[in-house]
């Protein structure tokens, strides 16, 4: 096989010419996003950077309570951004569900993938920890922004249909399948549609990455597949959960919608 290319400064600068190609297309239509692509590749440029010398430093010392505490910081950013996108206003009970489901949806796929799947060794190592950990979580919290989202949206817009099915002796469970069923599938259609078009419409981020760093193609695949199944599993327990469990806080104990 042969070896990666390294990219000098140059070659990376001529990168940046697809950032003109944007601006350029952008005004040419007239739409007013210019300082949006330039504050938004500034950010990434930096950031990963800054996380590219960090990993180097975590990977050459490794050790677990370090692993854990990237863990940890990963988890809340993603369940502040989720709540971020939130396009209406929740309760603390709602928003406590979404942690809920962050924490628990993903690490629960995550250590079963590290420790059964490619059972790692030592089991804190950031090597494998932090990548898999970061593409479980931002599969997962697009997931349930979406599927959370779309539970609000129809809880709130479908209130007749509802306080209706209520009237005639249904319960808060039945009068609210039919939204929860849908906004469980729109959780996982991106998903879904992902894994229909991989391989033969697109490669896969990280496959990609191990083909370009010399690792053998079948060796990238088999990773491919495991962490697409991991991603599922989480994505599919996490919007479980918000959905199941959030519907519920539109209730109270009288089984009455708030």
């Amino acid at each position: 096989m042969r070896g990666i290319i390294n990219l000098s400064i140059v070659q990376l600068l001529c990168a940046y010419f697809f950032i003109l190609l944007v601006l350029g297309l952008v005004r040419y239509k007239g739409i007013n996003r210019e300082k949006d692509i330039l504050i938004s590749c500034f950010r990434m440029t930096i950031q990963l950077s800054l996380v590219g010398y960090i990993l180097i430093y975590i990977f050459d010392n490794p050790f677990p309570f370090i692993t854990l505490v990237i863990i940890l910081v990963m988890e809340i950013f993603s369940i502040y951004t989720i709540i971020k996108r939130l396009k209406h206003k929740v309760s603390r009970e709602f928003k406590n569900i979404i942690a809920l489901s962050v924490l628990l949806g993903t690490t629960t796929c995550l250590f079963y993938f590290l420790f059964i799947v490619i059972r790692i060794k030592p089991w804190y190592d950031p090597q494998y920890f932090i990548p898999i950990s970061g593409m479980l979580l931002g599969n997962s919290m697009t997931a349930i922004a979406l599927g959370a989202n779309n539970l609000l949206e129809q809880m709130n817009s479908k209130r007749d249909f509802i306080e209706g099915a209520l009237i005639l002796g249904a319960t808060p469970k039945e009068a609210s399948k039919e939204i929860v069923g849908s906004s469980f599938d729109s959780a996982l259609t991106p998903t879904i549609n992902s894994m229909l078009g991989m391989g033969i419409v697109f490669l896969p981020g990280m496959m990609t990455g191990q083909i370009l760093s010399g690792t053998s193609p079948v060796t990238a695949i088999s990773y491919q597949i495991a962490v697409m199944l991991g991603i599922l599993g989480s994505v599919s327990l996490s919007s479980f959960i918000i959905i199941e469990f959030g519907y519920r806080t539109f209730f109270n104990d009288k089984a009455q919608l708030k």
